[in-house]
């Protein structure tokens, strides 16, 4: 399959590169960007993570892809669509992202989000796009709303891959239907 790339007014989401290990472990090694995902990861762990997504994206076509700005091609997280793993979202599209700090209040995540349900709807046949993320993450909350997203009440669940003294146990499920997505960008 070809290389993957999605480009938006100020980003290029595309498929990973052995090459974007060093600078995506400088975000996931982070303490501040992973202060509401989890504890941060070794180089190694980050290592595998890329991996991941080079597997999904040879297998089913997309992933949680590259996410770099197009002014100087610097490699400032990943944004995309994976298939859920974990409560209600267990095989359903999934959007997805995580973003340098320094990176973060300029509108970039919104962006690429908007950008990657778009090609979930162009692409794929589910009738929803979901995303979910800890309880107290307001940040990923307001993309998600941002988005027309809606909070699902039966969708919060505990992680079952967080430690269930963490503080970021408890999820949150948001979706929104290809029939909103649509009637937003009409």
């Amino acid at each position: 399959m070809a290389d993957f790339c999605l480009k938006t007014e100020r980003l290029v989401l595309r498929g990973w590169r052995d090459e974007d290990v060093p600078a995506f472990h400088a975000i996931c090694s982070d303490p501040t960007v992973m202060a509401t995902l989890g504890a941060p990861l070794s180089y190694e762990q980050t290592e595998a993570l890329v991996a991941r997504m080079q597997g999904l994206q040879a297998d089913v076509g997309h992933c949680f892809w590259a996410m770099e700005r197009r002014e100087d091609a610097r490699l400032i997280g990943w944004c995309g669509i994976i298939r859920g793993s974990v409560g209600p979202v267990v095989d359903q599209p999934e959007a997805g992202w995580r973003m340098a700090a320094d990176c973060w209040g300029k509108g970039y995540t919104s962006e690429a989000a908007r950008a990657s349900i778009d090609w979930a709807f162009a692409n794929l046949p589910d009738p929803a796009v979901y995303a979910i993320t800890s309880d107290g993450n307001q940040r990923s909350r307001a993309v998600m709303e941002r988005m027309g997203m809606t909070r699902l009440a039966e969708g919060d669940f505990d992680h079952p891959k967080v430690d269930p003294a963490s503080p970021l146990l408890r999820h949150v499920t948001y979706s929104v239907t290809r029939e909103d997505w649509d009637s937003r960008t009409a």
